[in-house]
């Protein structure tokens, strides 16, 4: 301590001087001399500072061969001290310039201050020697010499790394597997990569810096060079350890964010499973309920943990915030409603996947129900995927859904004239529902005249298939069975078209209503 006061007092430079006190401080070779503080008259003392170092700039090599001298004058009403070399003077050194508590007398501190220039100076005149410049150039050789072979030798171990690598998996057996292998040695061999191009930036990155230190004409940008990366990692240090506090807070949120949506996964699989009742949720549903609430706690927690993040608070990190928020908002307007209208979709229960539906063109089993669309499998064994907002604005036709998996509702339709017996169409496309395999026979076939038209009435004919037959294939083998009974009663499945009114009324004598295979009945 006694050694460090007199050098942090009065006059005596800085050792973390402000930005007012570094602009007083005369720096020579970046070196300080002198803290100046006297006033004379309208100078100002950051103005003596660049006088003195362009006073000094003017000095030849001679000059600096001669000693650094000092006299006491009386300048401005008060004592200073002159300091000259060979006949130049370059500063005085002012009564006013030491501090209140300084126990140096203005001799004392310009003794000191003639000192450090003198000192400067006999190290100059040596940097600036022709045996110093040659040896700093072998310096400077001798560690381009070792950078390059530090990169050499970084190259051939890399290469050595791949060889070793594609041995190891050409072999029989090994402690790895050969999978496991095959993922990691890759990411071995970059990862190598990635430290080895890391080292010898560094490398060369102190090389440069160590070089310009050597030379008297670049010693100041190795200086500065050595003091970024030293300020650099010293910025990252704070910065980190600045950051672990909020680092631990951000994990405890998303631990016990974590923790809570496992319970509730827990909680909403049991009343997926039909374990657990609870009002307001429906088992069909509650898959989606679950990834809806899972998604909106999370977004809590990231919105409580944002304030903590590291670099939350940049201007870097606001501008990319800014920026997938415009992403975002420009390409989700499609996304959005397609999301709503599967939304629409899952909590209406309008489709359930096993269900058979026909969405205009496309008629076939619900095979997915996602977020933005809906998949089917078609007749033809194809996958269509139909958007979800094309599914809600639509038309939606379920033939399974009042059944509860009792089967599937099926109607077909034919057309045959007036010159045919109603009862007769009737009967016939009964007696073909019952030939038809994969039908519920206990379950009567119903038969509709849909309409009147000008030449011929539209029948539709009603079945309901089995459980877990293909509606097409079933359609199929009815409308052969159609054809055979239509053909066995001699009946033509044809709508006929007049072109002019024909000669013979087209109707049904009462003695042929019950034409067969129609039998007389009452009700009919």
């Amino acid at each position: 301590m006694l050694l460090i006061v007199p050098w942090v007092q009065g006059a005596e430079p800085r050792q973390a001087p402000s930005p007012q006190e570094q602009a007083r401080t005369l720096t020579l070779l970046n070196q300080p001399v002198v803290m100046l503080q006297a006033k004379f008259g309208l100078t100002t003392p950051e103005e003596r500072v660049q006088r003195i170092v362009s006073t000094v700039r003017t000095l030849k090599d001679n000059d600096l061969t001669r000693p650094v001298e000092t006299h006491d004058l009386t300048r401005y009403g008060q004592p200073v001290v002159l300091f000259s070399i060979n006949g130049k003077p370059f500063m005085l050194l002012a009564q006013g310039d030491l501090d209140e508590g300084d126990d140096l007398t203005l001799a004392q501190a310009a003794e000191r201050v003639r000192q450090r220039l003198d000192a400067l100076r006999l190290s100059l005149a040596e940097q600036y020697s022709s045996h110093y410049l040659l040896l700093s150039s072998g310096k400077a050789l001798l560690g381009a010499l070792l950078l390059a072979a530090f990169m050499l030798f970084g190259l051939r171990s890399q290469g050595w790394l791949k060889r070793k690598y594609a041995a190891r998996r050409v072999l029989p057996q090994h402690r790895v597997p050969g999978t496991l292998r095959a993922f990691l040695g890759p990411i071995e061999v970059r990862l190598y990569a990635l430290v080895l191009t890391s080292a010898i930036i560094v490398a060369f990155y102190l090389w440069v810096s160590w070089v310009l230190r050597l030379f008297p004409w670049t010693r100041i940008w190795g200086i500065e060079l050595g003091g970024y990366a030293l300020a650099l990692l010293q910025g990252l240090g704070l910065a980190v350890l600045s950051a672990l506090p909020g680092i631990v807070i951000v994990a405890v949120i998303f631990a016990v964010t974590a923790l809570v949506t496992r319970l509730l996964r827990l909680v909403l699989r049991r009343v997926e499973t039909g374990q657990l009742h609870l009002p307001g949720l429906h088992p069909d549903t509650v898959g989606v309920t679950r990834k809806l609430i899972s998604v909106v706690i999370w977004l809590f927690a990231l919105s409580a943990a944002y304030p903590f993040l590291p670099g939350a608070n940049s201007l870097a990190f606001k501008g990319i915030s800014v920026f997938f928020g415009l992403m975002l908002t420009l390409g989700s307007a499609g996304v959005m409603n397609h999301a709503m209208s599967g939304l629409v979709l899952t909590y209406s229960r309008a489709l359930r996947k096993g269900e058979v539906i026909r969405i205009a063109e496309h008629e076939g089993v619900v095979s997915e129900v996602g977020m933005l669309a809906t998949k089917i499998v078609t007749r033809e064994n194809y996958e269509v995927t139909v958007p979800n907002a094309v599914v809600v604005s639509g038309r939606i036709v379920n033939l399974s859904a009042t059944l509860k998996g009792e089967g599937i509702n099926m109607t077909t339709s034919v057309t045959i004239g007036y010159d045919t017996p109603w009862r007769q169409v009737e009967a016939m496309l009964e007696l073909a529902a019952h030939r038809t395999s994969g039908l519920q026979h206990d379950i009567p076939p119903i038969v509709r005249q849909l309409a009147l038209q000008d030449w011929y009435i539209a029948y539709e004919l009603q079945v309901r298939i089995n459980a877990g037959e293909s509606l097409t294939g079933v359609r199929s083998t009815l409308h052969g069975h159609i054809q055979d009974v239509f053909n066995e009663f001699g009946v033509q499945i044809m709508s006929p078209n007049f072109i002019s009114q024909p000669e013979q009324a087209v109707m049904v004598a009462r003695n042929n209503w019950f034409t067969p295979p129609a039998k007389a009945d009452d009700s009919k």
